[in-house]
């Protein structure tokens, strides 16, 4: 059983960060077709296909230390900003955990944290999830005989006056209210029921409940002094970069012990963890995990060739240099496309009525025009040698309403890109540049986070097929955090190119895809629908959401995504093949590698 990101109810910030790689020379027609016809399956015969099954994981050795690397520094220890950001959300994790995990074999939420027990209430149409929390949780302090017991105050705490707070902004903030069947809005409501019981009450009946009262929560001794004393901004500012990482509570598999900013963390094992092995050793099996802080990719391969970490994320034209190493002292394994990818979206904010872009990104002709530049065979070839498949779904293939037949319909075609535009009035002029029904020239902004290559090699795609029929795209390579400011707050931005995880369930993303959500990207927060179509989002949403019957719900949930994929509010590029190396001096009996789960390394452990 493994807890996946997958399992949370919204899309958070923490899944905007797509992979990187570096930049490759633009290549002919020609040359693209040898690579695409040359040996990608010899080098994929050259990796470990290792999914997870179901098995059950075997009793290992504990000790060891695991070196790792990630590319940015925490912006903070605070859960609450983890949301907002990948690099924090990376490290906060070790220290939190999940009520519930999901295996995603069975299909089936399973104990974690807490086990969890639903009753529906048929008279009155509603239903309540009673969760009852493990007796062996504990807020620890490393090298402190310091506990805190873990109780349901926690967990009534965080959802009530942190998630439920609209002043912090939580993605969380829209999964705590239901549509009724008279279009009125109505909240789900947390219940103590004692100090390890409490249950979350929904006003009427939901297809899947469980996903959006699954959640991790910070320690309310902590955040509800931060509160008190300084209101909001008090709770953002509490651990703080600048604390000592040794005062930070865990209840998770991990202590931080050190932070050397632009260096390292370093994590020890927390003993008060309370998952074990079977034959009761605690887990993960490493006693130690040092994590170097390096931005550059380049030096994160030499270090891993060198012997100094024991894994590392494949780029593209790292694979056939591995795979061809005489003798290596490492695995690489391949976890077949990742299910979501990064996409281009447009600015359709109402504040921005003036502008010139808003009369074109609000036709959905100009949106279908764009689709049809993007050259997803180009970007394989060029980005990722090959190794990658374009992402022209809406739903990924493990969500239980995936229709094959369902597929976007505006591929790449400069001449249908070339005639949309002409029915909504732009044409080329004598010098070949693409002006509007006003004469106005056709140009506008594409925002990227900055220092991520693969993105910025995409994008100088678009940017290039935009060219070919005389339209200019500005890359404006951006601040991450930056980046999430426009998205969530200010709103000047033209266009964008970014990722939000993968539509695992078709309700996820409960503050992207309807009206009202924080992080419906192209136009958030609207108090009525601005668009017809986007009204009709709205209801499928709501009406598979709470829809049981599963052949009423395969009809709702087939056009939400035809909708989605005719209107292009966003427009999905290419998925990359996953791959990741492993050092041999680690035990791979419970190694795993997919696109659903990622990497499972808890159950690791040094070979003798």
């Amino acid at each position: 059983m493994r807890q996946i990101i997958a399992a949370l109810s919204i899309f958070a910030f923490a899944l905007l960060l797509p992979l990187s790689c570096a930049r490759t020379q633009e290549m002919t027609l020609e040359e693209i077709e040898l690579l695409l016809a040359s040996g990608e399956s010899e080098l994929l015969s050259d990796t470990v296909d290792k999914p997870w099954q179901g098995e059950a994981f075997l009793p290992g050795v504990p000790g060891g230390t695991w070196n790792a690397s990630i590319s940015a520094d925490p912006k903070s220890f605070n859960l609450l900003i983890a949301e907002r950001d990948g690099s924090t959300q990376a490290i906060v994790g070790h220290m939190h955990d999940m009520l519930l995990d999901y295996d995603y074999i069975s299909r089936e939420f399973v104990p974690h944290l807490a086990s969890a027990k639903l009753e529906v209430h048929k008279e009155t149409e509603t239903l309540s999830i009673i969760f009852t929390l493990r007796d062996d949780l504990y807020w620890s302090f490393y090298n402190s005989d310091r506990r805190v017991k873990v109780t349901s105050d926690d967990v009534v705490f965080w959802y009530n006056e942190i998630e439920g707070d609209p002043a912090f902004q939580s993605s969380s903030y829209n999964s705590h209210f239901l549509t009724m069947p008279d279009g009125s809005e109505s909240q789900v409501v947390i219940r103590k029921i004692d100090d390890l019981q409490f249950a979350f009450d929904y006003p009427r009946i939901e297809a899947n409940p469980f996903l959006a009262s699954n959640m991790s929560f910070g320690p309310k001794f902590l955040y509800e002094k931060a509160k008190r004393e300084g209101g909001v901004q008090g709770v953002f500012d509490i651990l703080g970069v600048n604390v000592d990482p040794k005062t930070i509570p865990s209840m998770g598999p991990w202590f931080l012990t050190e932070y050397s900013p632009g260096q390292r963390l370093v994590f020890k094992k927390n003993p008060s963890y309370w998952k074990k092995d079977t034959k009761g050793s605690g887990l993960p099996y490493p006693d130690i995990k040092i994590v170097q802080i390096i931005p550059e990719e380049n030096t994160q391969y030499l270090l891993f060739r060198q012997g100094k970490q024991d894994s590392y994320g494949l780029r593209p034209e790292d694979l056939e240099d591995m795979v061809n190493e005489k003798k290596p002292d490492y695995t690489v394994f391949q976890g077949s496309g990742s299910l979501g990818a990064t996409f281009w979206s447009f600015n359709q904010n109402a504040q921005n009525t003036d502008e010139a872009y808003y009369d074109w990104f609000t036709k959905k002709e100009f949106r279908q025009a764009m689709s049809c530049l993007v050259n997803r065979e180009r970007m394989i070839a060029q980005t990722f040698r090959g190794l990658a498949v374009p992402k022209i779904s809406f739903f990924a293939e493990p969500n239980p309403f995936f229709n094959p037949n369902i597929r976007l319909e505006y591929l790449y075609d400069a001449d249908r890109a070339i005639s949309l535009l002409a029915s909504i009035g732009m044409r080329r002029d004598a010098n070949g540049l693409m002006r509007d029904v006003q004469g106005r020239l056709v140009e506008f902004d594409v925002t990227i986070p900055a220092d991520n290559t693969t993105t910025n090699d995409l994008t100088s795609i678009i940017v290039d097929e935009c060219s070919r029929i005389g339209i200019r795209v500005r890359i404006r390579a951006t601040d991450f955090q930056k980046v999430v400011e426009q998205l969530s707050s200010s709103y000047d931005w033209q266009s964008v190119i970014i990722g939000l995880g993968s539509n695992y369930w078709p309700t996820q993303g409960s503050n992207v895809w309807p009206t009202t959500g924080n992080l419906h990207l192209w136009y958030p927060l609207q108090k009525s629908p601005a668009t017809d179509w986007e009204a009709r989002i709205d209801y499928l949403y709501n009406e598979g959401r709470y829809t049981i019957d599963s052949e009423r719900a395969w009809k709702i949930w087939d056009e939400y995504q035809t909708l989605l994929l005719e209107q292009c509010p966003v427009i999905y590029l290419v998925r990359p093949r996953m791959f990741t190396a492993l050092r041999d001096r680690w035990d791979f009996t419970n190694v795993y590698y997919d696109n659903i789960g990622g990497l499972q390394i808890d159950h690791a452990w040094l070979r003798p």
